[in-house]
């Protein structure tokens, strides 16, 4: 989980992508809660440097999960359509986005050969 992050290659799950959305949430809060006790001003500096990178962290995440389910990175700006980024199962086997997360259909007969049959 979380490996290549600032990479928009390959697909992550909807576990990974609810964390991404967490993660961003919080650093945002933690770094607004420090400046509202603390009221000096670099924290807010910090703040809004934590929120643009949560952004551009949370698109790059957005776009994998897109490619999880099938579509394009794009998807992610339609309206809406975050819910189905949260909800949707991955597509099954490999897609051309690369191979599914969970495992679930990446069988390859080619992987076969060579190997013993043990009955």
């Amino acid at each position: 989980m979380f490996q290549n992050v600032f990479s928009t290659e390959g697909r992550i799950r909807r576990t990974e992508f609810a964390l991404s959305i967490l993660i961003h949430v919080a650093a945002v809060f933690f770094t607004v809660l420090l400046f509202t006790l603390t009221k000096i001003d670099f924290f807010i500096v910090i703040a809004v440097v934590v929120w643009f990178a949560g952004i551009i962290f949370r698109v790059i995440q957005g776009a994998k999960r897109c490619h999880d389910i099938g579509v394009s990175g794009w998807f992610q700006f339609i309206p809406f359509f975050v819910i189905a980024m949260i909800f949707v199962d991955s597509n099954r086997g490999s897609n051309r986005y690369g191979d599914n997360p969970k495992g679930i259909g990446n069988y390859y007969t080619i992987d076969e050969i060579g190997k013993k049959i043990i009955k």
